[in-house]
């Protein structure tokens, strides 16, 4: 059977956009290979009516929501390994063997992390550091903070992550990335800024206590922020040839397609920054509409 959307990834953009296809009576497939970039993170915050579910039970509620309608399928623990152009189709291979056609597909698989090299922060991470002040900045409010960005980035989410915590140190890991009229700034907020490289992150069950410099100074810690770099999670998008922004995401237009014809991206995937679970669904809606009005024009044609 020809689908009329193949969607990668179960997260909630993936989620949302098979919700709405299927209440648009569309046939469609969700793969979820169960390898969220949230694995770490214990609860998740800012979405309305879900403020602090736990993202194994978002996911459960969402598919149960999804099963009321029966045009659309969820493949769990699926792996999709291929995807390929097959004249105006897309051909899905799984790791099982298993293979779909579908007359469009929806990249929402999301990004992948890669953290500052610096020991004992993938301990910390999901427990006392995180990456979203807006996710996770209130449980962390007016305690002693650490930001960690090795790049330009750092005077940005200084600013923005002082409206939760004062006390606040920078570290950028040995890389100067902040200029005279930056420092003097920060200096003036009592934002101190530590430019040496981290040794060590020391504390206990993943609660950060203190950060140890070369050189063997410390400062004591509560928690705090870091900055990581982002990867797209799958490679479909390249191999089809989409187009990325500056932080790797997928360009879109308002309603998740790519540049590619019938290739659409939401979510992560696409938008990047800010990374949070209600603009991820939002975003997997505003695809799943896109995809629904082409194939509705098309059948017009």
């Amino acid at each position: 059977m020809l689908l009329d959307c193949a969607i990668v990834g179960g997260g909630p953009a993936g989620l949302n956009a098979a919700l709405v296809l299927g209440r648009a009576r569309r046939q469609v497939i969700l793969f979820d290979s169960n390898q969220p970039r949230n694995a770490v993170t214990r609860h998740s915050h800012g979405f309305i009516t879900r403020d602090g579910v736990k993202p194994g039970e978002f996911r459960s509620y969402a598919q149960q929501d999804i099963r009321r309608y029966p045009s659309v399928q969820i493949h769990n623990d699926t792996e999709v390994v291929s995807v390929e152009r097959m004249g105006h189709t897309f051909r899905l291979a799984t790791r099982t063997g298993e293979r779909f056609d579908a007359r469009t597909i929806l990249l929402a698989a999301g990004l992948r992390e890669v953290l500052p090299e610096v020991r004992g922060i993938h301990d910390c991470y999901g427990k006392s550091l995180f990456s979203c002040p807006y996710c996770d900045g209130w449980e962390l409010r007016d305690k002693p903070l650490v930001v960690i960005a090795e790049g330009p980035n750092l005077f940005h989410s200084a600013r923005i992550i002082w409206n939760w915590s004062r006390d606040l140190i920078l570290c950028s890991n040995g890389n100067r990335v902040l200029n005279p009229q930056q420092l003097h700034l920060l200096n003036s907020k009592g934002i101190r800024v530590m430019e040496q490289r981290i040794a060590r992150l020391e504390g206990n069950n993943g609660l950060l206590e203190r950060v140890v410099f070369e050189g063997g100074s410390s400062i004591a810690r509560s928690g705090g922020f870091v900055s990581p770099q982002w990867y797209q999670a799958a490679p479909f998008g390249a191999q089809l040839g989409c187009l990325t922004n500056s932080l790797n995401g997928f360009v879109t237009d308002s309603f998740g397609r790519t540049n590619v014809r019938g290739v659409y991206a939401a979510g992560d995937t696409s938008v990047v920054a800010p990374s949070q679970l209600i603009i991820a669904a939002a975003e997997g809606s505003r695809a799943a509409i896109g995809i629904n009005t082409d194939l509705s024009e098309e059948a017009f044609l």
